[in-house]
């Protein structure tokens, strides 16, 4: 049976939490910190794939762009409550990075999140069909990673 992109996403999803169930376990973490951590390693593998392209440094191909768009576009449409429950910021939930200001503005998180869902949706409708139309869909993507990251994440290690 052909593996289509959605079918990918579902897999690459259940793979990232249940690797986050088994780390909890080994390291504290709580599974909501793992799961959060490993979606965001894919999703920055994922945008490394199309950003490579968009730079030049890799060969476009238009069915991988498309799948890692979908891939970014899937996490993005993910429940940001249930990833991000109170109690699990940085300082007083291992590996957490999440600044305290999540909570207290929920609202601006979760708008956050729909300006990703926005970017990666157009991602996904531009990733497929040519580079220079990829390139012009990747900068509202790492605006809106990079304005939540600024806002809500803290630093490492800390």
């Amino acid at each position: 049976m052909p593996r289509t992109p959605a079918l990918a996403t579902a897999a690459l999803i259940a793979a990232a939490i249940g690797a986050a169930g088994i780390a909890s376990a080994q390291d504290k973490a709580p599974p909501s910190v793992k799961a959060r951590n490993h979606l965001m390693h894919v999703n920055g593998f994922a945008m490394g794939i199309l950003g490579g392209m968009a730079k030049g440094e890799v060969e476009y191909d238009a069915a991988l762009a498309a799948s890692a768009a979908q891939n970014m576009h899937a996490m993005a449409m993910l429940d940001v409550v249930a990833l991000w429950p109170e109690g699990t910021e940085q300082g007083a939930a291992k590996t957490s990075r999440s600044k305290a200001e999540i909570w207290s503005d929920m609202d601006g998180f979760k708008a956050g999140f729909d300006s990703m869902r926005e970017a990666t949706a157009t991602l996904v409708e531009a990733a497929g069909t040519d580079l220079e139309t990829l390139r012009g869909a990747m900068g509202p993507v790492g605006k809106s990673c990079g304005d939540c990251h600024e806002t809500y994440r803290g630093p490492k290690d800390k």
